[in-house]
């Protein structure tokens, strides 16, 4: 998994032109508005070949690194 961390770390500097840490809000923030988090999840999807339905974007899976990680633990087989 870390690997896994290490390329979202790396998307959202990309995106976002910041470094962050595990436990930094992304989407309360504001640090992601609504554009950057579909970037995001482009990345997120293409990268590990899964589907993010619209009814699970939300802060309690995409507001921190560590909540992706947690999310991505239940989809990635």
């Amino acid at each position: 998994m870390e690997e896994t961390k290490s390329f979202i770390l790396a998307e959202i500097e990309k995106i976002t032109f910041k470094k962050v840490d595990s436990d930094d809000s992304l989407i309360q923030s504001r640090l992601l508005d609504s554009i950057a988090l579909v970037d995001l999840l482009v990345a997120i999807e293409e990268k590990f070949g899964i589907n993010i339905p619209t009814a699970e974007i939300n802060p309690d899976n995409f507001d921190t690194v560590q909540k992706i990680m947690d999310y991505l633990s239940k989809k990635i087989v």
